[in-house]
Formats: structure tokens, C-alpha cells, sequence
């Protein structure tokens, strides 16, 4: 692990706040989850396994990290998980109104709860795209609203909510689906044109929350309630690289890391999800930085014959 306290390690000309484009707030919760434990040590996994991952991007062809990622203090409020929720509100939106773009690390599924709510708040006729296994729509769960299992009721009432890879519900949630904007694992598996049909019910600015158990056990065995059937890696990043590139994401986050202390697979994959989301939102930024860099290390070397430049000779 990186001695360096900054995200993935990066150096701190690019880990200031007042410079960075982009916001991480890790959020050590995991008080309402009702199997298996451990996503509280989901956000500590997650930065070390950053720490060790190459930071060019091959499919971009950049170093996003260039564009600013400030890691900000831990939200370590775990008295309830309401006081969780409110304290993941009040810091996102500070945030963002700080013109960032502010991405979240769990922690449990409600901490989403706070987050979206934020978003809801700072961004006109929100999109809420919900990429997860299971459906998490009930109004309350064991006494309380603030529940993993709850963790986008309050979105399916406030925003225009979009489910995606769901096959796992309760009978009782189907009072709150809409199932028209319901794209299930079983379904979307036979259908080469889903992709089209959740972006086409897409607002212009998506908030992605992004349950890591979405993703099948095979690449993603660490979660507190895996479940079979889940999307594979290219085709979950084939589908968020289309709506990067068509919608004006303005934040994300990532929920359910359950670290195994014999497996740290999932550890990399989380790291490298993230990365590659931040790489897909600021991809023409920073291949202009990538260019403009490798220009500077060329001309520094004295190779400024380069074809890449020569029309900039004319």
C-alpha cells in the first residue's frame, strides 16, 4: 500500500481541493445490513487496492487523476443510520455546491439514501439510474426508512428512477416498482438492445448509484448478499461508457464492498470501476492533458518531430 495518504496515491498537485475537479468522500457505514457483514471496511479496501492500480487508462488512452481527485475526511457518524443519511446530505451537497463533481465509496446501500437526496436537491428533473441486484424499494425495513433495503424508495417518489440488473425483490416492492423502467437480469440478458432502451428513458442529468453486487459472483464474490446472475465486466462498462457519453452524469456512488481477507479481487475491481467511470466522465478533458503532457516530455527530450504535431507546422 502507498505510504501516501492522497487518493490512489497521486501527487498532491493533483489531490487539492481547491483545484480538483472531482470529490471522494468514503463512507465507512454498515449498520442496517442484515446478512453478511463487513461493508463498513468496504472504503479502506477500496483506497488500498487504488493505491496499487496503474492509473493510465488503455481504453481512453488518459490519466484522469490529472484532472483533480480530492479525497475528503471520512464520514464517520454511525450513531443511526438516519444521522448517516443526513450527514452523507449535508457533506455531498456542500460539495456540490462547490462546483464539484462528488462521487461516494460505501458503506451500506443506505448511505444512497443521503447522496441521492443531495442530488435531487442541486440538479433539475434528476435521473436516478440504480445498477444493483436487488430492487431496495420497501418504505421501511425492521423499524426504520433508513435501511439498506430501503435505499431508493424515497428516490422512486422524487425522481425518475431507472433499475437495472434487479433479480432479487420482495413481494411488497412491486407496489413501488415501476416495472416500465425495470429492466431485470433475466430480460436483459436476451435483449442486445437494453442498453438503448434505459438510456431512452433517461432525463438529461443521471446520478448513478451503484451496488456492487449488480455485478455477478464470479468478478464480484465480495458483497454482503451476493446473488447469481449479475453483469459481467465489459458489458457493464460497455453500457456506462453510452450513458457517459449521451447523458450529463453529475455524480455517482458505489455501495456494498464486503472485503475478503483471502480475496482481494474485489478489492481491484471496485478500484478499477471507479477509476474507469471517472475516466468515461472526463474522457475529452483528459485526453487533451494526456496529449498536452506527452507533448511536454517530447519536447523535453528534443523528439519534436513527432507526427502527432506536424500540423501544427503548417
Amino acid at each position: 500500500m502507498s505510504t501516501n495518504n492522497n487518493y490512489a496515491g497521486i501527487p498532491d498537485e493533483f489531490a487539492q481541493l481547491e483545484k480538483a475537479k472531482v470529490v471522494l468522500i468514503p463512507v465507512p457505514y454498515d449498520g442496517t445490513s442484515t446478512w453478511g457483514k463487513g461493508a463498513d471496511k468496504g472504503p479502506e479496501a477500496f483506497l488500498d487496492a487504488s493505491a496499487n492500480m496503474e492509473l493510465y487508462d488503455i481504453e481512453t488512452g488518459t490519466e484522469v487523476y490529472q484532472q483533480g481527485i480530492f479525497l475528503a475526511p471520512t464520514i464517520t457518524e454511525n450513531s443511526s443510520a438516519e444521522a448517516v443519511v443526513n450527514a452523507v446530505h449535508k457533506n455531498t451537497k456542500e460539495y456540490i455546491k462547490r462546483n464539484k463533481f462528488v462521487t461516494l465509496f460505501g458503506g451500506e446501500h443506505s448511505i444512497s439514501i443521503g447522496s441521492i437526496r443531495a442530488f435531487n436537491e442541486c440538479f433539475d428533473n434528476l435521473t436516478v439510474l440504480q445498477i444493483d441486484a436487488h430492487a431496495d424499494l420497501r418504505e421501511s425495513y425492521e423499524g426504520t426508512k433508513y435501511n439498506h433495503a430501503c435505499a431508493v424508495h424515497e428516490a422512486s417518489q422524487t425522481t425518475n428512477l431507472l433499475q437495472v440488473g434487479i433479480r432479487s425483490m420482495d413481494i411488497i416492492e412491486k407496489t413501488f416498482m415501476d416495472e416500465e423502467k425495470t429492466f431485470f437480469a433475466h430480460d436483459i440478458v436476451n435483449d442486445e438492445y437494453w442498453m438503448d432502451k434505459v438510456i431512452a428513458q433517461m432525463t438529461d442529468n443521471v446520478f448513478i448509484t451503484f451496488d456492487l453486487d449488480a455485478l455477478d459472483p464470479s468478478i464480484m464474490p465480495s458483497t454482503g448478499t451476493p446473488e447469481p446472475g449479475g453483469l459481467l465486466w465489459y458489458e457493464t462498462l460497455e453500457f456506462l461508457k453510452q450513458v457517459f457519453a449521451e447523458k450529463n452524469v453529475v455524480g455517482f456512488d458505489i455501495m456494498e464492498l464486503c472485503p475478503n481477507k483471502v480475496d482481494k479481487s474485489s478489492d481491484f475491481v471496485a478500484a478499477k470501476l471507479y477509476y474507469k467511470m471517472l475516466s468515461y466522465k472526463f474522457m475529452e478533458e483528459a485526453i487533451e492533458d494526456t496529449y498536452d503532457n506527452t507533448y511536454d516530455v517530447d519536447a523535453k527530450a528534443g523528439n519534436t518531430n513527432n507526427s502527432r504535431f506536424e500540423d501544427d507546422e503548417d
